[in-house]
């Protein structure tokens, strides 16, 4: 069975009537700059590749 498209789309009606269109775009984005600020962390401790290895961190 599943979810069809027209249930899809009366439950984004239901959460855009609920919320606001200016504050789910806020939430957007504030939850694409965590998403962005934790890959950025995770990709601080290793380096990219072998030759970013050889050198010295910035400072």
């Amino acid at each position: 069975m599943g979810i069809s498209i027209w249930q899809l789309l009366i439950m984004l009606l239901i959460v855009v009537m609920l919320f606001g269109s200016k504050r789910l775009r806020s939430l957007g984005a504030d939850l694409g700059g965590a998403i962005g600020g934790f890959r950025k962390s995770l990709g601080d401790d290793e380096p990219a590749s072998p030759a970013d290895a050889s050198k010295p961190p910035a400072k």
